[in-house]
């Protein structure tokens, strides 16, 4: 495992259908990552988000000047921990590469983390009891970001809503990127998505994003705008139709 710069500058799963079986890690081989490695995998995720627009909307706040970098990062790192942890618990987190240099947070179809129990176990009530985000920070995730992304996955993908595998995150540690490990990880669920004639549903908060993943069949549908900075942060809305065998 790496370890931390703090002084970084930083801008049981119950499926309701089968989970895709991988291999136990080696080399790079996709492996389903469990819950003791979940601090391992949150940092690839950090590191792979550290100057993300939409990662530091919730940090880098009007509110937070007195702020050191180190308890941004914390913060920064926290947040994926109990993302991580969360998806542990309900849906599947998959990595590749020899030190967690890719990973992927899926939610499958029918699953969400939003009860109280996973809340609970996740972390996730530290950031919705407010003791981690500044005043501002808890606005824009839990009265902005979060229900936007809900009604708006709601709004595209209708009656398939619950049907549809949803893509939350996935990042490459910078030193990995280029080696087709993201590639790698979303075919494997995308495989089973064809198998089991089912949408995939992703946000992409990189413009340079969307170009790779119409390439593995998703396509652009919408564009949405988290407002409440002085510079509106835009996401794109990608959804991939099922691809039927040509068998």
């Amino acid at each position: 495992m790496e370890k931390i710069n703090p002084a970084i500058t930083i801008e049981s799963m119950q499926f309701s259908s089968s989970p895709p079986e991988f291999p136990p890690i080696a080399g790079d081989q996709i492996h389903v990552v469990g819950k003791g490695e979940y601090k391992e995998a949150a940092l690839c995720l950090a590191k792979a988000f550290k100057d993300d627009d939409v990662a530091m909307y919730f940090i880098e706040t009007g509110d937070v000047a007195h702020w050191t970098r180190e308890k941004k990062w914390d913060l920064h790192l926290s947040l994926f921990e109990y993302l991580v942890y969360g998806h542990i618990l309900k849906g599947l987190v998959t990595t590749i590469g020899p030190n967690y240099d890719c990973v992927a947070l899926w939610m499958p179809p029918g699953q969400n983390m939003e009860d109280w129990l996973t809340c609970f176990r996740s972390g996730m009530w530290r950031l919705q009891f407010g003791f981690k985000f500044s005043a501002e920070g808890h606005k824009r995730y839990f009265r902005e970001f979060m229900p936007l992304l809900h009604e708006t996955k709601h709004e595209v993908l209708g009656d398939r809503e619950n049907e549809s595998w949803y893509l939350v995150y996935i990042g490459t540690k910078p030193h990995a990127r280029g080696r087709g490990y993201a590639r790698a990880l979303i075919e494997s669920v995308t495989k089973e998505a064809d198998a089991e004639n089912r949408y995939c549903y992703l946000e992409s908060s990189n413009g340079i994003n969307p170009k790779i993943y119409r390439k593995l069949g998703f396509e652009n549908t919408k564009k949405i705008h988290l407002t409440r900075a002085a510079k509106p942060v835009e996401l794109d809305i990608m959804v991939r139709t099922p691809v039927k065998s040509a068998v």
